[in-house]
């Protein structure tokens, strides 16, 4: 995803509790990165486990 196309879209998003100072666990991985993970998978049409190893786990997306 360009810059700008995540500049359109990352304020559709919600906050995390915890950066709000609401509590919770922070994150293991950004939201760019996980949107990234699912867009390869709906445009690829493959399983979660056959993807590429620089994505997160797939129990994560």
């Amino acid at each position: 995803m360009t810059d700008a196309k995540w500049a359109a879209v990352r304020p559709l998003l919600p906050v995390p509790a915890w950066f709000q100072g609401r509590g919770g666990r922070p994150e293991g991985y950004c939201h760019r990165q996980l949107s990234d993970t699912i867009r390869y998978l709906v445009a690829g049409g493959i399983s979660r486990r056959a993807m590429p190893a620089d994505f997160p786990a797939c129990a994560r997306v």
